[in-house]
């Protein structure tokens, strides 16, 4: 007879700080946890679901005579008669015999009214999870250890000890946690807490932001953030890449053209103050710099429709727009010249925390290329801020980039690094986050798997933009993408030219690259064809545009013209101009949107659903 092979068991693998099991550390080994089974385990965890069965259902239950919280004493038997204890265990033989006999029986004894029934025993069976992975685990609790109504509601928290078991009949479920003892109840107000529905939609979930990482696709989604995050240092540190802090506060726009968030302290001071009425509620809160720049990127969109030749009621719309546009302008400067001269008495601006304009960061990019000047090969991590009052799934006004500098490199270089980085990064999910995906792919999006597993092994298309344009000219949209057709040298490519040519016309990621002079920031390198800039953008299919990155102007005269030309003012950027008069060199580098190359990792719509605690326009309650 074989000799029976003996039961292996997996080392019980403590969470170092907090003295407990996680879920992962029981699941992750594949055998749904059969490897601690007999074991004793500390879990802890907020349940998700949960329901009671009257009864022994499980194992027999502690014995009779401990005394459960909130129970009352059954009577004894030598002080009890027969009758006594019928009539207190069913209450409809007590009602017969008042019937028959009122209040005698056995000569004149009076029948105890107040007998009070000791609670059935009950078993609750609570789904918890603790945000480590996926997988949730069964526990169960007898009545006896704690009142099942203060444990089962969704969203109490739980820590507990007992021994895992194996289930007789796995379904759903192929070991339980029998607990022992309860070692803390975090109790839910179960009529004010938000996640007590099933199945909330996203929209709403946004509302409740602190709350959402407990939904299981919210935690799934986090989770996959976390690993890209430790990816995306890997791949740089793996690369001899070295990791720079750039500021949050800056005086400096680094693309010349954007939307940014002022920093001040004056707001204080201002309470209180007499505030000016005027009648004009257009123009309130608008700042004159903020409308010179729409003035020159509305008639740059002029422009191009009328290069383009193509939708007449789009040219007359845009030009009714930029009309409009200058009439604020107008009204502006009209106002600040009106301004009383002693309104400047009423505050002093010199008072404010720096003593001139400073903004939230749009991008970190200009104080990237510094250090690429002196330490090589870089990059950086963080949030950039842009006060676009716009409504959009992607955008949001806080964003996180991942942002790189090549030293020494030219673009070729850097559209090739791009490209490594999106299949390290694709590659590095798959692998590292499997039960996660699983989960996107049946709850989200059924071809986030596969759309992955093709972008490790395929090449990405690189493409001029003048092929581009070419390509587009070529294409037979149907009625829905005719306006992407009729486009002339110059025209900027919109978001919607770049993901058909990457989800209809070649089907896979494509890298766009040497745009039109005017479409770029000011410091791209000029071409020598003296019409093209040394600019790429990464287009992925379902994702659009995840990456944007270029050869950085290292010839000081020609930097100098074109911020001329694009009216920048010269003092803001002295100090970027210093490291191209002292030592400058060639240099590449770009930028990846991190929340958008989640939002396309897990199929999702909406970009707010992939950051922790999203601000848009008009929104930042937590």
């Amino acid at each position: 007879m074989a000799a029976q092979q003996p039961t292996v068991f997996t080392p019980v693998t403590f969470s170092k700080y907090t003295k407990r099991v996680l879920l992962r550390t029981v699941f992750e080994s594949g055998d749904g946890g059969l490897g601690f089974v007999d074991r004793k385990l500390v879990v802890g965890g907020w349940v998700k679901s949960s329901k009671e069965v009257i009864g022994d259902a499980v194992r027999p239950l502690v014995d009779a005579s401990v005394k459960a919280a909130g129970d009352v004493l059954p009577l004894k038997a030598k002080d009890a008669s027969c009758i006594e204890i019928v009539q207190s265990r069913i209450p409809i033989v007590r009602s017969l015999l008042r019937m028959l006999y009122g209040n005698n029986l056995h000569g004149g004894e009076k029948l105890e009214t107040n007998v009070h029934e000791p609670p059935l025993p009950s078993t609750a069976f609570l789904v918890v999870n603790d945000g480590s992975c996926v997988a949730d685990l069964q526990v169960v609790v007898e009545s006896s250890l704690h009142q099942p109504i203060h444990l089962m509601p969704s969203g109490t928290c739980i820590l507990v000890e007992g021994i895992l078991k194996r289930i007789p009949v796995p379904g759903k479920h192929t070991v339980r946690l029998e607990v022992e003892k309860i070692l803390h109840v975090g109790k839910v107000e179960k009529e004010k807490y938000p996640l007590s529905q099933k199945r909330i939609p996203m929209d709403v979930l946004r509302k409740f932001s602190y709350f959402r990482p407990r939904t299981s696709t919210v935690a799934s989604v986090m989770r996959i953030r976390n690993a890209l995050t430790f990816a995306t240092h890997t791949f740089f540190q793996n690369h001899s890449f070295l990791y720079v802090q750039l500021p949050t506060i800056t005086t400096t726009d680094s693309e010349g053209f954007s939307e940014k968030f002022h920093v001040t302290t004056l707001a204080t001071k201002l309470a209180g103050k007499r505030v000016e009425p005027t009648e004009d509620k257009e123009t309130d809160g608008v700042s004159l710099e903020t409308v010179k720049a729409a003035v020159m990127e509305k008639s740059n969109l002029v422009k191009e429709l009328e290069r383009s030749e193509g939708n007449k009621e789009a040219l007359a719309a845009a030009v009714q727009d930029l009309k409009r546009t200058n009439e604020l302008a107008l009204q502006l400067e009209a106002r600040g010249k009106s301004k009383p001269e002693s309104s400047k008495d009423k505050v002093n601006f010199h008072e404010n925390f720096f003593p001139q304009e400073t903004y939230l960061t749009v991008s970190g990019q200009l104080h990237l290329e510094t250090y690429a000047c002196a330490l090589g090969n870089v990059y950086s991590c963080g949030p950039r801020f842009r006060a676009d009052k716009i409504e959009s799934a992607k955008h949001a006004a806080e964003m996180w980039m991942v942002e790189v500098e090549i030293a020494f490199a030219e673009l070729e270089d850097a559209m090739n690094c791009a490209d490594d980085l999106v299949k390290f990064l694709s590659k590095w999910v798959l692998d590292h986050c499997v039960d996660d995906m699983k989960f996107v792919e049946k709850r989200i999006d059924k071809t986030s798997i596969p759309r992955l597993e093709s972008f490790i092994s395929c090449s990405f298309e690189k493409v001029s933009y003048t092929a581009a344009i070419e390509s587009l000219e070529k294409a037979t949209p149907d009625q829905k993408h005719q306006h992407l057709k009729s486009l002339k040298f110059g025209a900027a490519l919109t978001a919607d030219h770049l993901s058909y040519l990457a989800d209809t016309i070649y089907k896979k990621p494509v890298i766009v690259y040497n745009y039109p002079e005017g479409t770029k920031p000011f410091n791209v390198r000029l071409n020598d064809d003296g019409k093209t800039v040394a600019a790429f953008d990464v287009v992925l299919p379902k994702g659009g545009v995840v990456i944007s990155g270029s050869q950085k102007e290292e010839r000081l005269d020609v930097l100098m013209r074109r911020m001329g030309e694009m009216g920048l003012p010269r003092e803001q950027y002295e100090w970027y101009l210093d490291i191209h008069r002292h030592g400058a060199v060639k240099h590449s580098g770009f930028s990846l949107a991190f929340d958008r190359f989640l939002l396309f990792t897990t199929g999702l719509t909406d970009i707010k659903d992939v950051i922790p605690f999203p601000r848009s326009f008009g929104k930042a309650s937590d």
